[in-house]
């Protein structure tokens, strides 16, 4: 390979933060204090929550307690894709009737186009390019399932879906052995860190309190424990996503799912020119163990997939340093899918969390007798949908204040879903390990055997998984 060890930037939180710089640090919490909302987590979920709470009700006190900046965690490191995939969607389905699930997922369809225009009404310059979603299939086992994807998304009303073969799938991205595709327009490509960084500063104009450097270390009905003081408020919002298990009582609640990136250097024209690519597209595909792509405002390819799934402990990484192993599968998976970038360095490797409920479904709560929400859960497909849940739980939070009636996003059938939690270790460890182990070999064993069937050993991973 072209890039050794000493030529790429690994960690560094992400390339994102290297390209846009780091926050100017906010001033910690300096004693006991006291609002109308706490907010634990200044991610998306948590500045997106404070957003609309403000906007809806100017008079609140609102207060965002962040362990280290915004941004710090999965908002600031993840792929750059605003798509309307929400996870737990067919599960919600067997739960409460098909037409809920249409429901939730017609809100999540028009949730791209509500950050779109929240982008421009604020004026921030996430590099938002919305050219919808791509996703190839590049086996004869993965073309089946694209189709059967396909067709079941059209069952949910997503009738502005298209299906391309082989040539089609060229025209738009030139992806090697790709055999077809399908496309929605409900999805954009962005910079993470210019959306988050953007979004803090939104809400801070708004008179929202940013305290930055102060972990929580605990949350109980109406207070925020952390090391400088305790934050008393009759609503506790938990936005933690991939770090809830550092909360005292939460280790087992989501599990922290890792997942890696790199970012190559910018590519030449002439490069572009042969991998097309002009509709910019988030770009993914049908393996078991999936990877995600963007093509970046500056003209480099963002690459990601799974490396090291899970750390023993629901352990976290530091500052997004990544195994030398994961830099090169993912340096590898670039070339397979773009053989002619051979020789093109990659510049940046990083990791983060993503929060995995024991039945993979997003959930949105609010526990009335207690002043306990939280929001969470997005197995990947967080930067939308942390807007639907914010709103959700901002309309959750206004009714209970005023006992008022329901609405749209209260009815959601993700609403107050409740799950068990993970197994002890090392249970969770051996099974999340075994998962993807099973993810890999069934790719493998689709690219080598050329059958329209998928294998079963993905369909055994599904069942240890809980996903079905």
């Amino acid at each position: 390979m072209s890039t050794s060890a000493s030529d790429v930037v690994n960690g560094g939180i992400s390339f994102w933060f290297a390209d846009d710089g780091l926050p100017a640090p906010r001033e910690p919490l300096a004693g006991d204090a006291s609002a109308d909302v706490v907010i634990v987590g200044g991610g998306y979920t948590g500045l997106w929550t404070a957003y609309y709470l403000k906007k809806a009700a100017p008079y609140l006190r609102i207060t965002v307690l962040e362990q280290k900046f915004c941004g710090y965690g999965a908002s600031g490191r993840n792929g750059g894709w605003l798509y309307n995939g929400v996870a737990g969607r067919d599960r919600y389905a067997r739960l409460h009737g098909h037409e809920a699930a249409v429901r939730l997922q017609k809100a999540m369809n028009d949730t791209v186009a509500e950050v779109v225009r929240v982008v421009a009404d604020e004026g921030i310059d996430a590099d938002v390019h919305l050219g919808g979603v791509l996703e190839v299939a590049r086996t004869r086992a993965q073309l089946a399932r694209l189709r059967e994807f396909h067709a079941q998304e059209l069952t949910y009303g997503e009738d502005d879906r298209e299906l391309y073969d082989a040539q089609e799938t060229s025209a738009r991205v030139e992806v090697s052995g790709a055999l077809g595709s399908t496309w929605t327009p409900h999805g954009a490509r962005l910079h993470p860190v210019k959306l988050v960084k953007g979004l803090a500063a939104a809400v801070a104009a708004l008179g929202v309190t940013i305290h930055e450097s102060t972990p929580v270390t605990e949350i109980r009905p109406r207070q925020a424990i952390t090391p400088h003081g305790t934050v008393r408020a009759p609503y506790v919002l938990r936005c933690t996503e991939g770090f809830t298990a550092n909360l005292r009582g939460q280790r087992r609640t989501w599990l922290p799912m890792n997942s890696s990136m790199i970012a190559t250097e910018p590519l030449t024209d002439a490069q572009w020119e042969t991998l097309g690519w002009s509709g910019r597209e988030a770009l993914g595909d049908l393996a078991h163990a999936y990877m995600y792509a963007q093509r970046t405002a500056d003209g480099r390819i963002a690459l990601g997939g799974r490396g090291v799934p899970y750390r023993y402990g629901s352990r976290t990484d530091h500052e997004g340093v990544t195994q030398r192993a994961t830099i090169d599968s993912l340096h590898r998976l670039l070339l397979d899918f773009f053989p002619s970038l051979t020789g093109v360095g990659i510049t940046h490797a990083w990791s983060g969390v993503l929060g995995v409920p024991r039945d993979w479904c997003a959930t949105v709560t609010l526990d009335r007798a207690t002043g306990l929400g939280w929001a969470g859960g997005y197995v990947g497909s967080g930067v939308a949908t942390t807007n639907l849940a914010a709103r959700t739980l901002t309309d959750l939070v206004r009714l209970d204040s005023r006992q008022g009636d329901r609405t749209d996003l209260t009815e959601l059938p993700w609403v107050d879903h409740r799950v068990r939690t993970w197994e002890p270790e090392p249970l969770r460890w051996l099974g999340v390990q075994s998962m993807y182990a099973a993810y890999r070999t069934a790719d493998r064993r689709e690219t080598k055997n050329g059958s329209d069937q998928s294998s079963r050993l993905s369909r055994l991973a599904d069942r240890v998984a809980g996903r079905h």
